[in-house]
C-alpha cells in the first residue's frame, strides 16, 4: 500500500510517498481502507518537532530521539472496514467509520481496535468531513466539559476560533448554551459567525485583554494568551484553558490554580469511543460539521504540511486517498 513516511525531522519535504506492506487485522482488530484522513498541527509538531517551549526533548524521548519511530502520521481517519480479525463483534465489513489515533492515517489502510477510538460515521457527511470529526471535536469537548465544566450562560472566549480545535469549539460551546466571542482575524469572521460565534474580535485591531471586558472560560488555541495576560479578563471563577502552551506555563497553570477562585488549566485529551460516538450524533443531527478548508491528494502531501505549517488555514486540511 502507497503511505506518506517521514524517517527524519525537519521541513514538509521531509515526507515522501512509498510502498510499505499493507496490515492485516489481528484478533479484537478492524482494517480500515481509508477514503480520506488529515493533515492537522499536531502533524506538523511532529514532523517538524516546533513544539511548545520545554517539550522539545520529552517529544523525543516519547517519539524518538534521532528519528521518528512511526514513520507515518496521520491522527484522524475516515474509510470502509474492508477485514475483521476473530472476536470483533462491533463492526462488522463494509461499515464506514471515522476514528482517531495517535499516528498511522496518512496511509492507504490502517489497522484498529475495536475498543479504541472509532464510531460509525454519521451518513450526513462526507468521508472528507468525517475524517476532520476527531481531532478539533476531541480536542474542544475535552477542555470544555471535562476540563472548563461549561454550563448554559457561560461567557467563553475563544482565542484562535478558526483553526481545527476553534471550529469546533464554538460548535460545542453554542451547543452547550454558551455565549461566545471569537477571536481571529477580520476574514474568517463570516465563517466564525456562520459556525455561531456571538460577537467576533478582530484581533489586529482589539486586544481583548484590554477592552474592560471578563469571561467565565478563556480557550487559547494559539498560545499567546497566558495566565499573565488573561488572569484580569476572566471572572472571580473563571477559567483560562491552556489548549496550547509551553511547559513552564503549565507548570504556573498549577501553581496558580485555586479550588475556589480563577484557575488555569492545562492537560492532554484522550482519544475515547465515547467522544467519537457524541460528536457523531451531534453530526447527525447538524449541530456539529468541521470547516474543510482544503482538500489535498496524497501525492500532495508535501503542499499540505506547508499549507499547514503557513499559518493560514481554515478549519480543517482533508487528504482524499483510494484503497488500493
Amino acid at each position: 500500500m502507497r503511505a506518506a513516511v517521514y524517517n527524519k525531522y525537519g521541513p514538509p519535504e521531509v515526507v515522501r510517498i512509498v510502498e510499505v506492506e499493507k496490515p492485516v487485522a489481528k484478533d479484537g482488530e478492524v482494517l480500515i481502507g481509508i477514503h480520506a484522513t488529515s493533515v492537522n498541527s499536531g502533524d506538523s509538531r511532529m514532523r517538524s518537532l516546533n513544539v511548545p517551549e520545554g517539550f522539545g526533548v520529552i517529544v523525543r524521548l516519547v517519539f524518538g530521539i534521532f528519528s521518528p519511530r512511526n514513520p507515518v502520521l496521520g491522527m484522524e481517519l475516515a474509510g470502509t472496514i474492508e477485514a475483521i480479525g476473530r472476536d470483533v463483534t462491533k463492526f462488522k465489513v463494509g461499515d464506514e467509520v471515522f476514528a482517531a489515533c495517535m499516528f498511522g492515517a496518512h496511509a492507504q489502510y490502517r489497522v484498529v481496535k475495536q475498543d479504541a477510538a472509532i464510531a460509525l460515521k454519521p451518513e450526513n457527511l462526507s468521508f472528507e468531513e468525517a475524517a476532520a470529526l476527531s481531532f478539533g471535536g476531541t480536542t474542544a469537548l475535552f477542555f470544555l466539559k471535562e476540563k472548563g465544566n461549561v454550563k448554559r450562560g457561560d461567557r467563553i472566549l475563544i482565542n484562535g476560533a478558526s483553526g481545527t480545535v476553534g471550529v469546533a469549539a464554538i460548535q460545542l460551546a453554542k451547543h452547550f448554551g454558551a455565549q461566545v466571542s471569537a477571536v481571529c482575524s477580520a476574514g474568517n469572521s463570516e465563517m466564525v459567525t456562520s459556525l455561531g460565534a456571538d460577537r467576533v474580535i478582530d484581533y489586529e485591531r482589539e486586544d481583548f485583554t484590554e477592552n474592560g471586558e471578563v469571561y467565565d472560560i478563556i480557550m487559547d488555541n494559539v498560545g499567546n494568551a497566558p495566565w499573565s495576560r488573561s488572569k484580569d479578563s476572566l471572572t472571580q471563577t473563571g477559567r483560562l484553558l491552556m489548549v496550547v502552551a509551553g511547559l513552564p506555563q503549565m507548570l504556573q497553570a498549577a501553581f496558580v490554580s485555586r479550588k475556589n477562585g480563577r484557575r488555569a488549566i492545562a492537560g492532554t485529551p484522550a482519544d475515547s469511543a465515547e467522544a467519537l460516538l457524541f460528536l457523531g450524533k451531534l453530526a447527525r443531527q447538524g449541530k456539529y460539521r468541521p470547516h474543510i478548508d482544503r482538500v489535498f491528494g496524497l501525492e500532495d502531501i508535501v503542499e499540505a504540511h506547508a499549507y499547514v505549517d503557513s499559518g493560514r488555514k481554515r478549519g480543517s486540511v482533508v487528504m482524499a486517498l483510494q484503497p488500493g
